[in-house]
């Protein structure tokens, strides 16, 4: 029985998010046929698909975004309209001398906030009529109702939806998959509102319905959609020679093209130079959203705008794309699937997450042939990953990220979400937000990133308050049984019996190796 507990806590916390508490039975079922029980996930396509009560389409977000901002405006105007003439805010005075024009737009921005500080009178300052006893108060003015952040409850939605599903998942293999394509091809919720409030529908929209099928579907439904184009700013990008690029006498925007190649395909040392980058800015010139005027489509959609497209045909990774307008952008993001370089550089970041920070190189050879044999197929990936005997043989070393961590001690405490603050606010404090990467290369995906002292402790204090919080209720041997088995060690069975309470054995089994690594 141990030898076939071990197989199966490898299962569960090398494929997917451990086992459940309660009477989920994961360890046994996973125990009697361990590469069945993480496999069972891929039959069905569908069951990636995430679909709740309440969560929207890019399109039906961006126009609520674009209505909440317009209310917003509209409260901040009537608010100044009400207020006292006394209280209104001096007109803009004329730039101090020596004030320099050319400025960076940071630099600015900090220098205009700090004069906007100066003009602001501080909250504890004397107001005139306060200081005469007798005078009478002015009546106060009836504050504007102040719109619904839609683009807060949208966010909080989202983190929901997904927290529930990894933890209702039997294995979780498929919610691991869907994880990592999203922290691959990620954006950050950070950028703007906009971002923000489609960061889960991104994930919904151009990840889920790939994630068992094609590398190359996928790029394209990523690359193509609002979040991304928003993202890497290519709706700023115009072709020089193209009638808005004339008119406006700006150019092109080379952020999306150089990720597409540095990060989401070939990779660094991929063969690429940057006349192929510059080259790739102009092919997908015009990839672009509709806005809120929605001028060129539904707001908040894909749309191709053919007067911000760069004409002519352009060379690219020494093949001639002619101009075919928005099929020469697509043309391109093909090849570029299937280029072998794209091959290497998946299979190596797949078995890399999976399986060890130094990945084993003949798994990622195989891996990398079945990508090209398959023409990219991710199912045949993942498949072929649960198959190979590296992803059983290796030692469960690798650290897992926060959001493994959090969604994990979910799953073992049989605790689905019910609100998404508790794992939000542990996400931020523990240095992975949820859809917030600091850079377009997403979070970090080795153990060293997250195992520095600092964010240890923080895992241990969360994990002592979980313990404050559950512990007497919990008899935390039982729980080792649900999470490990034979295959707990003898260290971390002794130091659970030996705690000094329920309390601190819930704590120290949630900072057991059987449940931080995987």
């Amino acid at each position: 029985m141990a030898r076939d507990s071990q197989a199966a806590l490898v299962a569960l916390n090398r494929f997917g998010f451990g086992a459940r508490g309660g009477a989920s039975g994961d360890l046994i079922n996973a125990a009697s046929d361990p590469r069945g029980f993480v496999k069972a996930e891929l039959v069905r396509a569908s069951g990636v698909l995430l679909e709740a009560p309440g969560l929207q389409s890019t399109q039906q977000l961006g126009q609520a975004v674009f209505a909440y901002q317009d209310q917003v405006r509209q409260a901040r105007e009537a608010a100044k309209a009400a207020a006292p003439a006394e209280t209104q805010p001096p007109a803009p005075s004329e730039p101090k001398p020596g004030l320099r024009r050319n400025l960076s737009l940071n630099a600015a921005a900090t220098e205009v906030a700090g004069q906007m500080t100066e003009a602001k009178p501080a909250d504890n300052a004397a107001k005139p009529d306060a200081m005469q006893p007798n005078a009478a108060a002015p009546p106060a003015a009836k504050p504007a109702p102040q719109p619904l952040n839609v683009i807060q409850k949208t966010f909080r939605s989202e983190a929901l939806a997904r927290l529930q599903r990894a933890t209702l998942a039997t294995c979780g293999f498929t919610e691991r998959l869907v994880a990592f394509w999203s922290n691959h091809f990620c954006i950050s919720a950070t950028k703007g509102e906009l971002a923000r409030i489609w960061a889960g529908a991104f994930e919904r929209e151009a990840i889920r319905p790939h994630v068992l099928g094609r590398f190359a579907d996928m790029l394209k439904a990523v690359e193509q959609h609002p979040a991304m184009l928003f993202f890497l700013d290519n709706q700023q990008s115009l072709g020089p020679d193209s009638r808005a690029g004339q008119n406006r006498k700006r150019g092109l925007n080379e952020n999306l093209a150089r990720e597409i190649m540095e990060l989401h395909t070939l990779g660094v040392g991929g063969g690429y130079t940057q006349e192929d980058v510059t080259s790739l800015a102009r092919i997908i010139t015009g990839w672009t959203f509709a806005g809120r005027q929605g001028q060129l489509g539904t707001p908040g959609s894909f749309v191709f705008n053919t007067n911000a497209h760069q004409p002519g045909a352009q060379m690219l990774l020494g093949k001639s794309y002619e101009a075919t307008g928005l099929a020469q952008g697509e043309a391109a993001l093909a090849d570029i699937a299937s280029h072998p370089s794209t091959a290497n550089f998946i299979a190596t970041k797949f078995v890399r997450h999976f399986v060890a920070d130094d990945p084993p190189p003949g798994l990622v050879a195989r891996l990398r042939e079945i990508f090209v044999k398959t023409d990219g197929d991710l199912k045949a990936l993942a498949t072929a990953l649960v198959d190979s005997d590296e992803a059983w043989k290796a030692p469960l070393t690798k650290l897992r990220s926060p959001y493994d961590f959090l969604v994990a001690s979910g799953r073992l405490l049989a605790r689905v979400p019910e609100d998404p603050g508790a794992y939000l606010n542990n996400l931020n404090l523990l240095g992975q937000p949820l859809w917030s990467p600091a850079g377009p290369n997403g979070f970090p995906d080795t153990s060293a990133a997250w195992a520095a002292p600092e964010g240890m402790k923080l895992r241990l204090d969360i994990a002592a308050q979980m313990g404050a919080r559950l512990g007497p209720n919990i008899d935390p041997l039982d729980l080792l049984e649900f999470a490990a088995a034979d295959a707990a060690s003898i260290e971390t069975r002794r130091t659970i019996e030996r705690a000094e309470s329920r309390q601190q054995a819930l704590a120290l089994l949630l900072m057991s190796p059987e449940m931080q690594r995987r």
